[in-house]
């Protein structure tokens, strides 16, 4: 964990590409905190991605892990955020 919050729930999901070999991670952070709750959900991501790359680097060593980005999140004290372009990134969770 990046913060000492309470986290009520975490949802982990991912799209593949199989002719690209892109993995896509999406992770979603729900707490009542007031703070923290994306850099939990960044974390997330980052070690997917770092766990994903653990286990391909035999048959791959190039990859690489790009575009970690918050695209959504709401309340906290800055309230809503949607990354601009984005706005369609919905995914089933």
């Amino acid at each position: 964990m990046c913060h000492s919050i309470p986290v009520a729930g975490i949802d982990v999901a991912f799209r593949t590409d199989d002719e690209s070999g892109l993995v896509e991670i999406q992770v979603a952070v729900k707490t009542v905190g007031k703070t923290g709750a994306e850099m939990e959900a960044l974390l997330g991501a980052s070690v997917a991605a770092l766990t994903i790359y653990d286990m391909c680097k035999a048959v791959d060593k190039s990859m690489t892990v790009s575009d970690l980005r918050l695209v959504r999140k709401s309340g906290g004290k800055s309230g809503e955020f949607v990354r601009p372009g984005e706005e369609e990134a919905e995914w089933d969770m």
